[in-house]
């Protein structure tokens, strides 16, 4: 499945305008032949707004999730996207999974909040593993900081994922997470790792970019640079397979060794 990775920080505190930036690039994206679009944490409306969080918040079914299901419908191609979700009270860091007929597959809520300014602004997730089935792999979700906890990923290992989305506002100066961790979390874990980046200042923060897809042997199967661009790698089941039999690490697990761990 040909993946697209939108690296952008679009147009922060505006909706009207990120949804007109991501329909842009899922038309590119279809032209290209692309079967899913990933676009970063918080793109809907931009992370570093401030009280604007909660006054832009919306149900996962709100007329944002109605606006992203008519252009991946329109375009032919899954999102996933990052969107600050409203439970009630609560207010959630989440991305979501709307299939190519417009279907919304999963919703997952950030469940490791990074930062004072995190802490402040949301509700941590409660449900480490939210996958769904698309064009025949086992796509799962999680947001940022989360593919930093190696527990959280082999989670994921476990319960199957083959192409982890990983929508992700990364800033200065934690780019080695983009350049060697996310490679290594792919390959320890045998599956593909999406990591979609912020780009640019926006308010205190520095976003790095560096946007990658990362395989099953560790490496880059594209990585974009430190500006606004859309790149794309193909996820390969049969690549998958082969690497999975090559290197058992599931396998060859002592679960019963790592009790002191949890």
């Amino acid at each position: 499945m040909r993946t697209a990775l939108l690296q952008s920080s679009g147009r922060p505190g505006s909706v009207v305008e990120n949804l007109k930036v991501l329909d842009a690039a899922a038309d590119r994206a279809a032209a290209a032949g692309a079967g899913l679009l990933i676009a970063p944490e918080m793109f809907l409306t931009g992370y570093a707004i401030g009280d604007d969080i909660g006054r832009l918040a919306e149900p996962a079914d709100g007329a944002c999730a109605a606006a992203v299901a008519e252009l991946a419908s329109r375009h032919g191609l899954a999102v996933v996207y990052g969107y600050p979700e409203r439970d009630g009270g609560a207010v959630f860091n989440s991305a979501q999974l709307i299939s190519a007929d417009g279907t919304r597959l999963a919703n997952y809520r950030k469940t490791h909040l990074f930062g004072c300014f995190e802490r402040d602004h949301f509700t941590p997730g409660e449900q480490p593993v939210v996958q769904a089935e698309l064009n025949g792999l086992t796509v799962g979700i999680m947001i940022c900081y989360d593919v930093e906890f190696p527990e959280n990923v082999r989670a994921h290992a476990l319960a199957g994922t083959d192409l982890l989305a990983v929508p992700t506002a990364q800033m200065h100066p934690f780019q080695f997470v983009a350049e060697s961790l996310v490679p290594v979390r792919a390959w320890e874990n045998q599956m593909y790792v999406a990591y979609v980046n912020r780009v640019g200042a926006e308010g205190e923060f520095e976003f790095v970019g560096l946007s990658t897809l990362a395989g099953p042997d560790g490496v880059a199967r594209t990585r974009a640079g430190r500006a606004e661009e859309l790149v794309l790698a193909d996820v390969d089941p049969a690549f998958l397979a082969a690497s999975r039999e090559a290197n058992p690490y599931l396998e060859d697990r002592r679960p019963g060794l790592y009790g002191s761990l949890a």
